[in-house]
């Protein structure tokens, strides 16, 4: 899902360095405004977790693989600012260190994977857990934001590989979001399993806003 450099248009890629910015710089400003002492060692543990987890691929069809993205992860751990702000981490020392994802499209890479995946992702979390409650609903929620937000945001590139030239929405909203739709199950319970555990042994480090 990381996008390249040379796939997306200036008209692309350029505003979404500018949404990226000021996004990570909002998220920076709300997330300054909730950080508790154990927040700040968890980021860096959690974005190196993240970091070393997207190195790893399983096998989903046809020869392709996928891996975790991490989002939804993040922000039920961090809440969805800081979870964004993890995600922003890890993306761009994907792509300075490996290349992984082009300089250009790394505005773009942000906004899918880091705002639509960590923050839309805790949107829907959050939107389930309060319906179902409890646990249940911790798991519930995880499981079901995880895969959606995996699939929105390889939906997002079709939408930007589209408005780029690059190919056409009917061939790209398939090609990315089919494939992506059975790596999100693999996101979906790698992410349950986690949470499961760490509400077995530190339920604290579970993310409730206002507490």
């Amino acid at each position: 899902m990381h996008i390249p450099d040379g796939f997306l248009a200036v008209n692309t890629w350029a505003p979404a360095w500018l949404i990226s910015v000021g996004g990570i710089g909002y998220c920076l400003k709300k997330t300054s405004l909730v950080l508790k002492d154990r927040m700040v060692p968890l980021m860096g543990v959690m974005a190196a977790f993240i970091f070393a987890a997207q190195m790893l691929n399983f096998p989903v069809m046809g020869g392709t693989s996928g891996h975790l993205l991490g989002g939804v992860l993040a922000a039920v751990l961090l809440g969805p600012y800081a979870g964004a702000i993890v995600i922003a981490v890890v993306l761009t020392a994907q792509c300075l260190i490996f290349q992984d994802g082009g300089l250009t499209a790394l505005g773009a890479n942000i906004f899918n994977m880091s705002f639509l995946g960590a923050i839309g992702g805790y949107l829907i979390y959050n939107i389930i857990r309060k319906i179902i409650g409890d646990n249940k609903g911790i798991i519930i929620g995880t499981g079901i934001s995880a895969w959606l937000s995996v699939v929105v945001a390889s939906s997002a590139v079709a939408v930007e590989l589209s408005i780029s030239g690059t190919s056409p929405f009917r061939v790209a909203l398939p090609a990315m979001a089919g494939v992506h739709a059975l790596i999100g199950i693999g996101e979906a319970i790698i992410t349950c399993l986690v949470i499961g555990f760490v509400l077995k042994v530190r339920p604290d480090l579970i993310y409730r806003k206002g507490e």
